[in-house]
């Protein structure tokens, strides 16, 4: 592989002209990639902070092969590659003088390239994150179906949303800061959100869903305070959000778990839910080298 087959830009719209094709080629698979590149062209560099994206393709025999993107965090995200095309990749960036706070991909694209920055760069990498993607199948609700009912969120709730999102950050190990003023730049902000109602009409559970695109719905989060867990109001909520998303005609839908958590990964299986792949993220301390 030639390094001059990936190409760099920071112009999103020149970069969705070259790889969308391939994003949607994939959409399941692609989730992340599709998801986060839509919100930044429909808001701008500030959808995750200051400072501008970079984004590169790999294109051979003019087809575009894999993608990445580094968004203002330096995170590094990237499909599917073998190992070489990892380790060219790595050595491309390292001369170039990038820098990466991190790298997130499925697991042997993400270890395949954490092993090669630490070859080109001396850094070591540390696992941050495991996840497993899931796509839905057949969509199986849970028997017996606990009582209440799903609804769509309103203004109205904005406040109780806020407090379980930031319940549900703390459970996943990031930082619970969410409020009113910080809510339209959080990676919660565009996502639509139902709860499970008891028949007294108290939220007991919620989950949100991604905005469609090319042809995907990932379902994330799923959450139900601690004291509500086991009594099937995850699943329920799970699949309302699930039956709304092909209802809106999506091909497929989808959603990540903590690989840890038998429940969770048992529960989604129950209600159609069908394993892909795993996913790893690092943390890829140190700089690169200055390009020179």
């Amino acid at each position: 592989m030639r390094l001059d087959d990936w190409h760099l830009t920071e112009d999103i719209d020149d970069f969705l002209a070259r790889a969308g094709e391939f994003l949607r080629s994939r959409p399941a698979l692609h989730n992340t990639p599709l998801t986060v590149i839509e919100r930044l062209r429909r808001h701008g560099a500030d959808a995750y902070g200051a400072g501008a994206a970079v984004f590169g393709h790999l294109e051979q025999s003019g087809e575009v092969r894999a993608i990445f993107y580094r968004l203002a965090t330096q995170r590094l995200t990237l499909t599917p590659l073998s190992p070489e095309q990892a380790d060219a990749l790595a050595a491309h960036l390292a001369d170039l003088g990038h820098s990466f706070s991190g790298v997130t991909a499925d697991h042997d694209t993400a270890t395949a390239f954490a092993e090669a920055w630490q070859r080109h760069t001396g850094t070591a990498p540390v696992r941050d994150w495991r996840g497993r993607l899931y796509r839905l199948g057949t969509l199986t609700p849970p028997e017996p179906r606990p009582d209440g009912r799903g609804r769509v969120l309103g203004a109205q709730d904005h406040e109780q949303l806020i407090h379980w999102c930031n319940e549900f950050a703390a459970d996943v190990g990031e930082a619970p800061t969410l409020d009113a003023e910080s809510w339209a730049k959080s990676r919660f902000a565009d996502k639509h959100f139902t709860f499970w109602e008891a028949p007294a009409g108290t939220p007991v559970s919620m989950a949100g869903s991604t905005s469609m695109v090319g042809g995907m719905i990932r379902v994330d989060p799923v959450y139900t305070p601690a004291h509500l867990r086991g009594l099937g109001y995850a699943g329920a909520v799970t699949v309302e959000v699930s039956r709304a998303a092909l209802a809106a005609g999506a091909t497929d839908v989808v959603l990540f778990t903590n690989p840890a958590n038998t429940t969770s990964n048992a529960l989604y299986q129950r209600i159609g839910y069908l394993p892909v792949t795993y996913f790893t993220g690092y943390r890829l301390s140190g700089n690169a080298p200055e390009a020179g």
